[in-house]
């Protein structure tokens, strides 16, 4: 009977080891930087005047501080649409993250842009909204919707499409 119950304890040792483990290996340490590329689909939307939109390169990157909030910069360039062109867009934004599972998240973003047209440069209040999900443990797609600028005479929105890698 002794030789059971040790045998019944070492197993159960093991497996709550092994669970424990498991758990480990999937839980996230931070904080956690990450960068990403997107394809920036713009559009620059006067008051009373046509728009204009283009497709850009935009460049990400932040520090997630947990799985709920994280702070992060974007850095976009190029694009023209006759007489204006997108010399650069920057910003820093508070991210707010709400984990749908274990590979998808939903976010919105809240912070201030520059934006320099070659015509005018402006910065304002920012926010917008994505959505990301995992395609590998370090790297995922996600996809983004940001109100850079709305000012009187004008605003300044653009979708985006891309890939992020976390250290």
């Amino acid at each position: 009977m002794k030789a059971f119950v040790i045998s019944a304890a070492s197993a159960t040792l093991l497996v709550a080891g092994a669970v424990a483990t498991s758990a480990q290996a999937q839980q996230a340490f931070y904080p956690r930087t990450y960068v990403g590329g997107d394809a920036l689909f713009w559009e620059l939307d006067p008051d009373g005047g046509t728009s204009r939109d283009d497709i850009g390169l935009r460049l990400s990157g932040g520090m997630q501080f947990s799985d709920f909030f994280a702070v992060e910069g974007h850095l976009g360039t190029d694009g023209s649409d006759g007489p204006v062109e997108l010399d650069y867009l920057a910003g820093a934004y508070a991210k707010g993250i709400l984990p749908v599972g274990q590979q998808f998240r939903l976010y919105g973003l809240a912070g201030f842009t520059e934006v320099d047209f070659d015509v005018d440069r402006e910065s304002d209040f920012s926010y917008g909204a994505g959505a990301e999900f995992d395609v590998a443990p370090n790297l995922a797609v996600g996809a983004d919707y940001m109100r850079y600028l709305d000012k009187s005479h004008a605003t300044f929105d653009a979708a985006s499409v891309g890939v992020r890698y976390r250290f």
